[in-house]
């Protein structure tokens, strides 16, 4: 629907320009927003705004000329008004919202889909946890949004490959292998002082032991940099194994692990820094190797190997995102969490020296979560152990209401999830009250089934039966589904996707508590059987995008 208006609007300002009415002035993209109140229609544009400072001209007066060109029997919009400083705003026919059920009936689970993408190859990078300990519930809500906007770009015709990248090389690995050292030699009686620096949770103790297990005191009188690297691999396995069961359970699976260590396989890292600084996006001062990232807009130049030989976190990103575009996609997405923020420039900068486009990297930062348990604050210290797992989280409240919880918020606003709210099975419980609502829609289905009815097909039903305005309303929100999903994907926010369900449930819940759906006049029921069966096939549709269960009963 919104594309057919903006295409009407297009037709019309060709018009006005044929006229000589703009001069030279190219045509802008439009922008046409859904109206909240039905007041001022259905949809309107800024356009006549838009074009106002560079025509010099009133935007009203713009508005109306636009507004002239527009079809006067048009077969979409009833009516068009100029308001405000310039809106133009679009008032569509009601026959026209019962016409566009025949899409929602006919396309049924695919119904939302596109091919906005055209099989363009996408990857999204998202969680890439250290595998020094169990996943906690800050990195929940990444792994959430990073699954949903895959689904919601599957969705719209993109190829996409969901990716992990294991940050398995460097000093925290070493750190992780000497905590299980010094826990195998604590638990085989040897005085030992745990150092803080070192990983101090339950889990540690529990590879330690696993190893005695297996391995005995066999390690107890070999120098400590002979058997450290064993006991990294051995616990980094172990943990990244939990990790993917962990992530199993919440419902995200991976395409691929990528292994930070790749990168450093025949001096991949070194030779790609080598090319840069012959190119001189690199220079060294005092033994530190630097990139020249303000000659890209940062605001100050980025550490890339330091003096003792280390390369940065920032150098194998710069190679690994190298071997991102060197496998074929062309466009990658990488969810950060919001400590990332200063990344930004300097990953674009480091793309755009390695030649590639600024735009062919999107950062989406996942602002913090506050677990609150009887209203107070649970830690989330790895080191300390203190903690709060995603596997606890997804035991306690299932995965439906967690992976809901973690899309109530837009990504860069911080998010209170309230255990004992999202275990609730009343209203006040977001993920209960919109899978309320698809459980309540198949009863009612099944009840109609009982009666005699058979939910009818677009071309078996009179639609002009559904004259209440929470009927219109019903269907003006259902045929908009494939704009949410599609606005989703372009804005990369898969919040929208809740929002739209939200308000879907509400809607549902106001209309059934209004109206009977079975009645005694056959025609009526059977549309608004019709319409059921509909909302039904849009909320499976928008909750199977978020991962999220559609149960029939509750």
């Amino acid at each position: 629907m919104k594309n057919r208006i903006i295409g009407i609007i297009e037709a019309a300002l060709g018009r006005v320009s044929a006229n000589g009415q703009m001069g030279d002035v190219a045509i802008p993209a439009i922008e046409l927003e859904t109206t909240r109140d039905p007041v001022h229609g259905d949809y309107a544009t800024n356009i006549a705004m838009i074009l106002s400072s560079r025509l010099k001209t009133n935007p009203r007066q713009i508005a109306k000329m636009i507004c002239d060109q527009l079809p006067e029997d048009g077969d979409i919009i009833a009516k068009v008004e100029i308001a405000g400083p310039g809106f133009i705003n679009f008032f569509i026919r009601e026959e026209v919202w019962h016409a566009a059920l025949e899409k929602v009936d006919r396309e049924g689970v695919h119904y939302g889909y596109s091919d906005t993408g055209k099989g363009q190859r996408v990857q999204v990078e998202f969680v890439s946890a250290n595998p020094t300990g169990p996943l906690h519930i800050g990195h929940a809500r990444g792994a959430v949004v990073g699954d949903v906007l895959a689904n919601i770009l599957l969705a719209t015709g993109y190829q996409v490959s969901r990716e992990y990248y294991i940050n398995d090389a460097g000093n925290q690995m070493f750190n992780l292998g000497r905590s299980v050292l010094y826990r195998y030699y604590e638990i085989l009686g040897r005085e030992i002082v745990f150092p803080e620096s070192c990983y101090q949770g339950d889990y540690i103790r529990d590879i330690a032991r696993e190893i005695i297990e297996k391995e005995e005191g066999i390690y107890l009188e070999r120098l400590e940099e002979e058997v450290i690297p064993y006991f990294t691999d051995y616990a980094a396995a172990i943990i990244l194994a939990g990790i993917k069961e962990d992530l199993s359970q919440f419902g995200v699976v991976f395409d691929l692990y990528f292994s930070e260590r790749t990168l450093y396989k025949d001096d991949g890292v070194a030779v790609i820094l080598r090319e840069l600084e012959q190119e001189g996006h690199i220079y060294r001062e005092e033994g530190t190797s630097w990139f020249r990232t303000t000659a890209f807009g940062d605001e100050k130049d980025r550490v890339v190997v330091r003096k003792n030989g280390e390369p940065t976190y920032f150098a194998a990103d710069i190679a690994y995102h190298k071997n991102k575009y060197e496998r074929g996609f062309s466009w990658v997405i990488d969810i950060w969490g919001a400590d990332h923020h200063g990344y930004l420039t300097r990953m674009s900068a480091g793309l755009q020296a390695l030649g590639y486009r600024a735009d062919a990297l999107k950062i989406v930062l996942v602002q913090l979560v506050s677990l609150l348990r009887g209203g107070k604050p649970v830690g989330m210290s790895t080191r300390s152990g203190e903690f709060v797992t995603l596997r606890e989280v997804v035991d306690e409240v299932g995965k439906d209401a967690a992976r809901y919880n973690f899309l109530m918020r837009r990504t860069d606003s911080p998010l209170d999830f309230d255990l004992e709210l999202a275990k609730e099975q009343t209203n006040e419980n977001p993920v209960y009250y919109v899978q309320y609502a698809h459980a309540r829609i198949a009863s009612i289905l099944r009840l109609a089934a009982d009666r005699g009815f058979v939910v009818p097909r677009y071309g078996e039903v009179n639609l002009s039966l559904l004259t209440l305005p929470e009927e219109l309303t019903l269907m003006k929100a259902l045929t908009r589904f494939p704009e949410i999903v599609a606005a989703a994907a372009t804005a990369l926010e898969p919040h929208r996707l809740t929002f739209f369900l939200n308000d879907l449930a509400s809607l549902f819940h106001s209309y059934y508590n209004k109206c009977k759906v079975i009645s005694e006049d056959d025609s009526l029921t059977r549309a608004r059987i019709f319409l059921m069966n509909i909302l039904l096939i849009v909320l499976k549709n928008n909750l199977k995008l978020l991962g999220v269960s559609a149960p029939d009963k509750m």
